[in-house]
């Protein structure tokens, strides 16, 4: 069971996942040896897995990103997340409900190449259809 105590500490490692012990136990009015106790307990039970780069807004504001949405014939969903894996566009993949099987988040440096992504992903064995938007802004991101 997650604690509200282990929440808020998840919460700030997620605003910056390289902030001290330190920090995190000024900010969570605890002890260091509080925060790197919990940082230890959460890894443990497989709660954090890791630690990831969060890149600048002017660095992403370069970037197209887009959502494909993806319908995989009956069956092949498995070898189309396969085929998605290798192509370094795929930011992630979630399988959906709905008229679609996965939603792909992807991202390249222009429109040009999110266009050849767009069209590797439907050449993909398995994938039937796909629809794509184009993200114009961020409002919200956590």
């Amino acid at each position: 069971m997650t604690t509200k105590a282990d929440m808020a500490l998840i919460a700030l490692l997620r605003e910056n996942a390289r902030a001290s012990t330190a920090t995190l136990a000024r900010r969570l009015g605890v002890s260091r040896t509080t925060v790197q106790s919990r940082i230890d307990r959460l890894e443990k039970r497989g709660i954090i897995t890791g630690y990831t780069v969060k890149l600048s807004s002017e660095h992403e504001s370069h970037l197209v990103r887009a959502h494909v949405l993806v319908t995989a014939l009956p069956k092949f969903a498995p070898k189309v997340e396969i085929g998605l894996k290798p192509m370094m566009a795929v930011r992630s993949v979630h399988s959906i409900s709905g008229n679609f099987d996965m939603i792909v988040i992807v991202e390249a440096p222009s429109i040009g190449e999110l266009d050849s992504v767009l069209d590797q992903i439907g050449a993909l064995e398995g994938v039937e259809r796909t629809m794509s938007s184009i993200i114009l802004s961020t409002r919200i991101e956590r």
